[in-house]
């Protein structure tokens, strides 16, 4: 899907103003591996003048630790999934925006502008999609419908499943298999979770992401199944077509993942100047063909193709979608409960 990138690529070039005067400023940008196309950061850089660095993290748990770290300095800008957005804020890392400071904003759907608390005041809406299981069709012999081929799979998957180093998409996994939320704060729910993970753990080979290359350890038959990002799922798939991605019957997590400027950030108009980019329709439609998974820029699905907007992956229908949920701000003595299942079951 990513052959008409070209094409906007040149779209993109001949809208850029030819009066543009480059700088020398350069943006941090705290981000998930392969999670926006470098043709789109390079025509940003000719156009502005501005160059963009990325330092990648692989879970969000990975991704709050380095900013706890530093205590936000360091960044210009950072992809933020949306239940962590009110606790970001809360710590004051997130610099407010506004429809003024980024006019594209009008292109985006105002369900995922307003779906989690501070989303609409503080960051712009960057794709979303699902977390599922992505398995290898020629190494299982079912066809993958439920969580719990997953958490209690054939003794023959031993050591062949992926799994995620993340403690909210972990353990609510778990709860969404035994038929519960995964937003539950129920002991007794907490506690079965626990234990379906316990149970499952001798058949997981690692809880580290699979990665997303050629090299991706469920391309080369390492892994058999893996939990998994929707978009993810289908970009491994391009090195391997028996890789099918599923949202389980029960239903999974409906994420929304948000572009969000640092509060002390020393770049704060440039970093809105790539959002405002980011979010040209031309530029959202290559984008979103890049890495897979659902714009919300309403005008930039104008100009993408139908085998796009028809893919079961990328925009899901049903009772799996019905049963599907966000993930919601959970109290403290919850999160601290979570917290110590994921240290016993990946430790």
């Amino acid at each position: 899907m990513r052959s008409n990138s070209s094409l906007l690529f040149a779209l993109i070039m001949l809208a850029a103003p030819l009066c543009a005067q480059p700088d020398t400023r350069e943006l941090t940008f705290l981000n998930w591996a392969d999670y926006i196309d470098p043709e789109i950061i390079e025509t940003f850089h000719q156009r502005t003048g501005t160059a963009v660095k990325q330092i990648h993290f692989d879970s969000n748990t990975t991704r709050d630790q380095l900013l706890l770290e530093t205590d936000g300095k360091g960044f210009d800008l950072v992809v933020v999934n949306g239940a962590a957005l009110r606790i970001l804020a809360k710590r004051g890392w997130l610099e407010p925006i506004n429809q003024g400071d980024i006019p594209n904003l009008r292109h985006i759907e105002p369900r995922w502008r307003s779906e989690f608390e501070g989303a609409e005041r503080y960051c712009a809406p960057y794709f979303w999609g699902t977390v599922g299981i992505a398995y290898r069709s020629d190494l299982i012999p079912v066809v993958v419908t439920s969580w719990m081929d997953l958490f209690r799979p054939h003794e023959s998957l031993r050591g062949k499943l992926g799994m995620v180093e993340d403690a909210g998409d972990l353990i609510g996994a778990a709860l969404k298999a035994l038929g519960y939320s995964l937003n539950s704060t129920d002991k007794k729910e907490l506690k079965a979770a626990e234990a379906l993970l316990l149970e499952q753990k001798p058949h997981v080979k690692t809880y580290r992401y699979v990665s997303l290359d050629e090299r991706s350890a469920l391309v080369t038959g390492e892994v058999a199944m893996s939990m998994m990002y929707s978009g993810d799922a289908m970009m491994v798939k391009q090195y391997n077509e028996d890789i099918v991605y599923v949202l389980p019957e029960e239903g999974g997590n409906v994420w929304v993942d948000y572009l969000c400027v640092l509060s002390k950030s020393t770049n704060k108009s440039a970093a809105k100047q790539f959002i405002d980019f980011l979010n040209e329709p031309q530029v959202a439609a290559q984008l979103a063909q890049y890495v897979y998974y659902a714009t919300p820029n309403s005008t930039a699905q104008g100009l993408l193709p139908p085998e796009y907007l028809n893919d079961p992956v990328i925009f899901p229908r049903g009772l799996a979608m019905q049963n599907s949920e966000p993930y919601r701000p959970l109290p403290p003595r919850t999160l601290k409960r979570r917290s110590a299942i994921f240290s016993r079951i990946v430790n």
